[in-house]
């Protein structure tokens, strides 16, 4: 191992909150370990962000040493033998060791053991199933420390078996190649994939969506979506035929801090009615659905045109989807134009985010006489078209003189 790589391992074990809890929890005939996820990233240089821990103890003997140890204990699994522990802002997920006793291709029944290697090898992926005890030292009972070095992400032992466990390994196995592999995808994993794919249909949307989601932000991401594509396994999921190349040219930046209903529009989205499509096949949040469905209908308002819009044109399709929605629109319908075209478009983006405020509120209008009720937005609906119409002026007597003109109107 790297020497930079033991001194982050030593530094993360060093962590008091961690040193007080792996005290609590090992000794007297028990064990817990570090597992998973936090163990790859810690060897891979990044940060441990969700720390897992497995451990030989029960979870009612988990939960009596927690809080005796002073952590607050929730039963956040407990059939499946998983305790959330939390102290401070640490939180930490110490689930029983266990071993399947009957897999449906969704959910596994499990049985609770005291084998780390039964525990570990019944995990999806090599890269996932290493594990980290409270000295320091490195288990490994599969191919995880290699296949980490190589880049590589391969299910352990067979990989149909290791599918029909749990579909969505399918989906699992695409996003943590986007994540962590380079290269082609593991061609004994892909065969596996193709074959199971017709188990997809059996998952829950929900679950679905959340690997999707993560897989859209990841830096590999197009190129994964690529040969999922190539794999028939991409139209099952979205239900449409994908934008791959709009997609690509979109995700040549970093995908952190994108928002992943972003780039699911990059992916999915041509009309309005992709959006309550999409809501209803992936199940969305809210607020994903709200953010593609103005992107939708900013796309409608500005794809028909050939060129790019004027600013008044962009502002005033901004003020009915929002100025998230139309900048991501114009930025999806010029994804894959030259340099020159992305600078136009980079500077009504910027335009659009310089426009003055609109100052005319309702009490406004009601001090010119408009009666209140629905008229009130009209007047000040028709006022905003017009200041943008003209440039969005910043200055108040400008504003005011188009409010005045608009009244006058509504009096009439």
């Amino acid at each position: 191992m790297k020497p930079e790589r033991e001194s982050a391992i030593a530094r993360f074990l060093a962590e008091p909150v961690l040193v007080r809890l792996l005290s609590a929890l090992n000794g007297e005939g028990e064990e817990t370990r570090v597992v998973g996820g936090a163990v790859r990233n810690l060897l891979l240089g990044e940060a441990a962000s969700d720390i897992d821990l497995a451990t030989t103890a029960l979870p009612e003997e988990t939960i009596r040493r927690g809080r005796k140890a002073g952590f607050k204990a929730v039963p956040t699994g407990i059939e499946h033998g998983t305790v959330t522990l939390i102290s401070g802002g640490a939180t930490f997920e110490v689930t029983t060791l266990r071993r399947d006793v009957e897999t449906d291709g969704r959910r596994a029944k499990v049985a609770f053991g005291r084998d780390f290697a039964e525990d570990a090898l019944r995990r999806d992926f090599t890269i996932n199933a290493l594990g980290l005890d409270r000295d320091g030292g490195l288990h490994d009972y599969s191919t995880g420390l290699a296949d980490l070095a190589a880049r590589r992400v391969r299910f352990i032992g067979e990989a149909q078996t290791r599918i029909r466990e749990d579909y969505l390994r399918i989906l699992r196995f695409f996003r943590f190649h986007a994540r962590y592999g380079v290269g082609a995808p593991d061609a004994e994993g892909l065969r596996a994939c193709i074959a199971g794919r017709a188990g997809l249909e059996g998952l829950s949307r929900e679950r679905v969506r959340a690997e999707l989601m993560k897989l859209l932000v990841a830096p590999g991401a197009a190129a994964t979506l690529d040969a999922m594509a190539g794999a028939g396994l991409v139209m099952p999921v979205i239900g449409a035929v994908p934008h791959l190349a709009r997609f690509a040219a979109v995700a040549r930046e970093d995908g952190e801090g994108v928002h992943p209903a972003f780039r699911l529009a990059a992916l999915a989205v041509s009309v309005a009615e992709d959006a309550p499509r999409l809501r209803d096949r992936l199940r969305l949040s809210n607020d994903e659905f709200d953010r593609i469905e103005r992107i939708a209908l900013a796309l409608e308002a500005l794809g028909g045109r050939g060129e790019l819009p004027s600013l008044a044109c962009f502002r005033l399709v901004a003020d009915r989807a929002g100025d998230d929605a139309a900048a991501a629109a114009l930025v999806l319908l010029n994804a894959m134009a030259g340099d020159e075209t992305g600078r136009h478009v980079r500077s009504l983006i910027g335009q659009l985010g310089a426009t003055p405020p609109f100052l005319p509120r309702g009490q406004d209008v009601v001090a010119r006489g408009v009666p209140k009720g629905e008229g009130i937005g009209r007047v000040l609906t028709e006022t905003r078209r017009l200041w943008i119409e003209a440039g969005c002026p910043a200055e108040r007597q400008a504003q005011f003189e188009l409010l005045d003109a608009v009244s006058r109107q509504a009096l009439a």
